[in-house]
């Protein structure tokens, strides 16, 4: 079946507060969906926001960020009073999320409904659930706090290495502001599980993001040092990036301690399934980043200032996709294959069976392969205007070489009656692949403003684009819908097909 999705992150969606949260622009955001025949919502990662505020730098890869619940939901539940929601300076501007009063304010506010939370089955059975990670999460965030956010490996040496008698005092000694930890992730996931209830009633499906690899500094790193190339100061020896190439110079140096794959294999990828289980039971496909790392990763020396002087290492490869098949036979991936692609990658993912990423962004920019033009495309494959990392389609056409914006005119058959924008819509719809994401920025045409990432810098541009309420209407709705049923990918739960089934019916 041909279906179609939008790219919108959660903190993107407008209303009170300073960022968008899971409360009612959430849901009036997958009305919006399915008005325009949408099947799928693809998010970014909705873990904790990490180093410059990016949602792949995490403190845990099972923990969900607390700048995405809902205080209005808090309020109608009397945890909040209205007072105590927007008392706290939360920024002026609707259109840009200002993460540092984020950082400033959410966690006293939610400590305010913490004082005001009994307790019950329902959060003990919350936490029994959710034992394999929450407790060393919980006590990993109140240890930050008492460390003044200082990174785990500047802490005390007993609590850095997990000494027993160290761990058994500091959750004991901790364990009120361990439970407001856990407090805070029990209100997430309820409003996450409620939310994407109301989606799959409405049949959307949600479609999450994996990233491959895991900050330094997070629970991950600390419960779990011996999954990771460390010394034994337990500083890295390697970390990750991607090599020089014809848009950096000096490569992408990301910093991440690189995993023990050969360890990870003898214990059967066990951290792996508990983190893709985990994910599963928070969406409906998955989009595994940086998918050419399992064939080959780009290993960087620590310390190193710039990644010229990494090295390529080969990845698990297919003996952990087939862990993983094994473990969850049921599990909808999307291998994100962009980057250096080469033959044994390409091999790796036909093998796997998984739908790669087509950007028909990068089909008409010569430093690019040529398999992102839409006749190379396989069925098995998903198809992107653009993604989170790139510029946005309007900013493409009006910074690109005259020479790509007329191969792109040309090939796409653009008028000036259609637009640059929708025109490339169109291509991406009407292309073989499955499944078709265009990012909302292209569907509201935003130029540079709509950008959301500049990958390898340091921004208060990043990540914090949002749309306002204006933006989102169903005038827009009605245009998707349209374009979405001429190219066969009009979801059967949209009110637009309904209506054509009425009138075939009435006829």
């Amino acid at each position: 079946m041909r279906e179609s999705g939008i790219l919108m992150h959660i903190t993107s969606l407008p209303g009170p507060y300073g960022v968008g949260t899971m409360g009612k622009a959430a849901y009036e955001f997958v009305d919006f969906l399915k008005r325009a025949g949408q099947s799928c919502w693809q998010v970014l990662p909705i873990t904790p926001t990490g180093y410059g505020d990016s949602p792949y730098q995490s403190c845990s890869s099972h923990a969900g960020n607390h700048y995405l619940i809902d205080l209005d939901t808090l309020v109608e539940e009397g945890l909040l009073t209205a007072q105590e929601a927007k008392e706290p300076d939360w920024g002026a501007c609707d259109t840009r999320v200002d993460f540092g009063k984020q950082y400033a304010s959410r966690l006293s506010v939610l400590r305010k409904a913490y004082g005001r939370f009994t307790g019950g089955e329902d959060f003990e059975s919350f936490l029994l659930q959710h034992g394999n990670w929450l407790p060393d999460y919980g006590l990993f965030m109140a240890l930050k706090e008492q460390f003044g956010g200082k990174p785990w490996l500047e802490w005390d040496r007993p609590l850095r290495f997990r000494e027993p008698q160290a761990m058994w005092k500091a959750r004991r000694v901790m364990r009120d502001q361990v439970r407001f930890f856990s407090f805070v992730q029990y209100l997430f996931f309820k409003q996450w599980k409620a939310l994407r209830r109301y989606a799959k009633q409405n049949g959307i499906a949600m479609i999450g993001d994996l990233p491959i690899y895991v900050p330094l500094d997070s629970a991950d790193v600390w419960s779990n040092p011996e999954l990771f190339q460390l010394d034994d100061q337990l500083y890295p020896t390697h970390v990750a990036g991607c090599p020089p190439d014809a848009f950096t110079a000096d490569g992408q140096l990301w910093g991440n301690p690189l995993y023990r794959w050969d360890q990870m294999e003898r214990n059967g990828y066990g951290w792996w399934l508990n983190r893709i289980g985990a994910a599963m039971e928070l969406y409906d496909r998955i989009r595994f980043d940086h998918f050419r790392g399992l064939e080959s990763y780009w290993s960087v020396p620590y310390g190193d200032t710039t990644a010229r002087g990494g090295a390529w290492v080969k990845g698990p490869g297919m003996r952990f996709l087939r862990a993983v098949k094994e473990a969850f036979p049921q599990l909808k991936l999307i291998a994100e294959d962009l980057g250096f692609l080469t033959p044994e990658v390409v091999a790796l993912r036909e093998e796997s069976g998984l739908p790669g990423m087509k950007v028909l962004g990068f089909a008409f920019d010569s430093r690019e392969p040529s398999d992102y033009l839409p006749y190379q495309y396989t069925a098995n494959s998903v198809c992107y205007t653009g993604t989170h990392d790139n510029m946005t389609t309007r900013q493409w056409f009006d910074t690109a070489p005259e020479d790509a914006v007329a191969y792109a005119t040309e090939f796409m058959g653009l008028t000036p009656e259609e637009g640059p924008v929708w025109g490339t819509i169109r291509t991406a719809m009407s292309s073989v692949s499955a499944l078709c994401v265009v990012p909302m920025q292209d569907y509201l045409e935003l130029g540079a403003q709509g950008r959301m990432n500049f990958p390898g810098t340091l921004s208060n541009l990043n990540w914090t684009w949002r749309a306002n309420h204006d933006m989102i209407n169903n005038t827009l709705a009605d245009r998707i819908a349209a374009i979405t049923r001429l190219y066969g990918r009009i979801s059967p739960n949209s009110p637009a097909t309904q209506d054509s089934l009425e009138n075939a019916s009435q006829n």
